[in-house]
């Protein structure tokens, strides 16, 4: 009889610290706002609570339910004892590899700056406020227990000199510059993710879109079978963490452009699909999909905007949605390759965008609700926003329009271009500081004022980029561009008054950079750095007229 009794008292008791472990875990979960990524348990004891936070993190996670894996644990120990304990638990609950837990005796926590989300301990065991900031990711928590046997919440603040990428150009005035200090030549991985590879490098890029806002990464990426590009695709719409890479939730796109276009580069309008801010995703979960709003951090539905079917492009700005939509069949709607080579790339450029009228709605982004609409042509890539208006190339003029009315401004004077655009290419067109600038690919570019349309200068724009929309960027109030196409080209940035055209700054690279053509994509910028892709990436400092290359990273 006294045995039962200690047993049955043996057992409750084991069931309550279970219970009282599980009530802890989901208390420090839910008070961090913790919904995935990287978590450190610093001194972790004997793993009962890492166990239950790993358990209680995924039942707490959509995604995981979906077969998404959203987590990782670390602990951390210094005491033997302890990691032998720990480990046991964990091997114990089947969860070792998501979890595990290593020993630690240091003032130096074993992990690159920004890379934990969530910093849990019992016991700081002397390691400073400071040390524990360090490993954080901005936004990111630590859960601190105090003398008094309370939690202390400390949150680290995000850096003012990192900026966030919304859209395809940055941001709505379509000027691909960041604004941020801590982007420059690469000395160290911050992470790796997968796949490694893409699916094939003379067919459609496996990459098809990517913005990073709110400390997430969003892009539009085929998952399909890296063993044949004959094999379907297999579209997604996947969020990341930024700082440590960490998949948060994933989404199905039906269908996207067929995978077997050609050279990888376009069709361009694509990357356009995407756009995002703080919290909210604004994308097409297909190809003639209307625009979806999504929660940026658990990947729900949050609202369709009704009549936006077949988006092609979307802006977001002052909590307003732009999108370009085609009402008729899309052009490349019965793409097929003509053989099963290598390339199809003389195909594709007998392929042109058609020139048929769009139609731009207006949307409040937060409650969907159409606030206007205007039939018109609109080049590809060339919306965007300047102050209180929607500036666009409607095939031979710059055009704009009342971002609260759809009305029209102004029109400007007939503007040169080149004949046809195909679908690696499309016209550039940036707002600055009160000038609109529009290149339309035939070799040359004008600036117009915003609030008139009247053109103000024309220039020569150089050749840029390789299967791909040209170069125009305005970095610290100057316009930046450079010959960089072919190899043989001269790489010399030429840097003008945005209203004027009088040229204030201008030279060549001081080292050799060598290639057969510029890589198929645009180039970027930060203030700080032109970045562009002849050889595999290059940090171009303005300041110092120096040239920084980098081989090994695009």
């Amino acid at each position: 009889m006294f045995s039962r009794i200690a047993l049955s008292l043996c057992l409750l008791s084991v069931t309550a610290i279970a219970d009282e472990t599980s009530d802890m875990a989901s208390k420090l979960l839910e008070e961090s706002d913790f919904s995935g990524g990287f978590i450190v348990h610093l001194n972790c004891g004997d793993g009962r609570l890492t166990s239950a936070l790993y358990r209680t993190a995924i039942e707490r996670s959509s995604a995981a339910a979906a077969g998404v894996q959203t987590l990782q644990i670390h602990g951390l120990t210094r005491n033997a004892t302890d990691l032998r304990a720990a480990r046991a638990a964990i091997h114990s609950a089947g969860i070792y590899g998501d979890v595990s837990v290593v020993r630690f005796d240091g003032d130096t926590l074993p992990y690159v700056d920004n890379l934990v989300n969530l910093l849990i301990t019992e016991d700081a065991g002397g390691l400073s406020l400071e040390e524990i900031d360090r490993v954080l990711v901005p936004g990111g928590t630590a859960m601190i227990l105090n003398e008094q046997g309370l939690w202390s919440q400390v949150t680290k603040q995000r850096p003012k000199n990192i900026d966030e990428w919304s859209h395809y150009l940055h941001d709505a005035s379509g000027n691909a510059v960041a604004h941020d200090d801590v982007v420059g030549p690469p000395r160290h991985l911050q992470w790796v993710g997968s796949p490694r590879w893409s699916r094939h490098h003379d067919r459609m890029a496996s990459m098809s879109a990517l913005v990073s806002t709110g400390g997430r990464m969003y892009y539009v990426m085929d998952e399909g079978s890296r063993v044949s590009i004959q094999l379907p695709p297999k579209w997604k719409l996947i969020a990341r963490d930024a700082f440590n890479g960490t998949i948060l939730w994933k989404r199905d796109i039906e269908d996207w452009q067929s995978h077997l276009w050609p050279l990888k580069s376009g069709p361009t309008q694509l990357a356009r699909r995407l756009v995002s801010n703080d919290d909210t995703v604004f994308v097409t979960l297909g190809y003639n999909a209307p625009l979806t709003a999504i929660n940026g951090k658990t990947g729900e539905t949050l609202r369709e905007y009704e009549g936006s079917d077949a988006t092609e492009e979307i802006i977001h700005t002052n909590n307003r949605l732009f999108v370009v939509v085609r009402k008729g069949k899309a052009e490349l709607a019965d793409y097929a390759p003509l053989n099963a080579r290598v390339g199809d790339q003389a195909s594709a450029r007998s392929l042109f965008w058609n020139e048929e009228p769009r139609v731009i709605m207006a949307f409040d982004a937060a409650s969907g609700k159409k606030l206007w609409d205007a039939k018109t042509v609109v080049s590809p890539l060339t919306m965007a926003a300047a102050e209180g208006v929607i500036v666009f190339h409607d095939g031979e003029k710059v055009v704009a329009v009342d971002q609260e009315s759809g009305e029209l401004k102004w029109n400007s004077d007939s503007v040169t271009r080149r004949r046809s655009f195909t679908f690696n290419f499309g016209p550039r067109l940036v707002t600055h500081g009160g000038v609109v600038l529009f290149a339309g690919g035939d070799g040359k570019m004008l600036s117009l004022d915003a609030a008139t349309g009247k053109q103000l200068w024309e220039a020569q724009h150089p050749n840029s980029g390789y299967q791909s929309p040209q170069d125009l960027m305005v970095l610290n109030g100057l316009v930046w561009c450079a010959p960089t196409t072919s190899g043989r080209d001269s790489g010399v940035f030429t840097a003008r008054d945005p209203k004027t055209g009088e040229v204030k700054q201008e030279f060549a690279p001081d080292v050799s950079t060598y290639w057969f053509h510029h890589r198929c994509y645009i180039a970027k910028a930060t203030d700080n750095f032109l970045m562009p892709s002849r050889t595999g990436i290059e940090f171009v400092d303005p300041r110092k007229e120096h040239w920084d290359i980098h081989h090994w990273v695009r």
